[in-house]
């Protein structure tokens, strides 16, 4: 029987998932080396879209302990609508969906999260956002990267139109089309093409992948035209060419590609 590949990995994410990994992967806390290894693990809790690093216990050289539950809470969303739920990236990592025990790693007065999950009982799970990270010499941001997800960029000359309420925000037949598995391609803009003022946002995000995000909130807009577009200044080198381009999210405003309405996207940004 023939099945769609989404709703394969869909249901491979219901368990633990884990996958050896080449590089040399570091971790600091408060300044001091507290992981060194070339064993390390990424990890998918059950539900998780993203990956974390666990790394064996005997290469951890921070001061490992039992520590009481953290009481996170779930923030569950779909990647699409009508599918299964799966654990917004923002859920603190103290959320956990497998059995195991929650620890601390410390170094002098730093402490980190972790988590030694029972069915890979010879290693931890380390918080990524509690500590700095370097795979080989590289220092990499908000999670390692997915072996098995890929970013495409192509250049279309597909006429797109972005509206908001009926207001003409954004116009262009030059657009780069950025294509990243699971979630809803995104139209990167020449910022000569949005044609409504834009004003800078104090909300940054972090993308694993493109690097820092400015975002962008319409001129006029009131509350629905906060935050409802992003660039990336200075991506890494293999998606240089989206540096400075406007990206709208199309959970928030309304799209017109080729002449025809778009349905809006279901994601965490919805």
């Amino acid at each position: 029987m023939a099945v769609r590949m989404i709703d394969h990995l869909m249901q491979a994410r219901q368990e633990l998932r884990y996958q050896p990994t080449p590089k040399r992967v570091r971790a600091r806390l408060g300044g001091a080396t507290v992981v060194d290894t070339r064993d390390a693990v990424l990890v998918w809790e059950p539900r998780r879209v993203v990956p974390s690093y666990a790394v064996p216990i005997s290469d951890v050289t921070g001061t490992l302990a039992e520590a009481s539950d953290d009481a996170a809470s779930e923030l569950p969303v779909s990647l699409e609508e009508g599918g299964p739920p799966v654990i917004d990236p923002r859920t603190a990592f103290g959320f956990h969906t497998t059995a195991g025990t929650p620890m601390t790693v410390t170094a002098g007065a730093a402490i980190g999260q972790a988590f030694r999950p029972a069915e890979l009982d010879s290693m931890v799970i380390l918080d990524f956002d509690g500590f700095d990270w370097l795979e080989e010499d590289e220092p990499i941001f908000g999670h390692p990267h997915d072996p098995f997800s890929r970013i495409d960029v192509r250049r279309s000359s597909t006429p797109i139109r972005i509206e908001l309420d009926g207001r003409l925000v954004a116009e262009s037949a030059r657009a780069l089309i950025l294509f990243e598995f699971v979630l809803p391609a995104r139209y990167y803009l020449p910022r000569a093409d949005v044609v409504a003022a834009l004003e800078p946002s104090p909300t940054s995000t972090v993308c694993a992948y493109k690097g820092h995000a400015s975002h962008w909130s319409l001129v006029g807009g009131g509350d629905k035209g906060v935050d409802i577009a992003w660039s990336y200044e200075h991506p890494p080198l293999e998606l240089a060419q989206i540096a400075g381009m406007v990206c709208f999210y199309q959970e928030r405003v309304d799209v017109v590609l080729d002449g025809k309405a778009q349905i809006r996207p279901v994601t965490p940004w919805s």
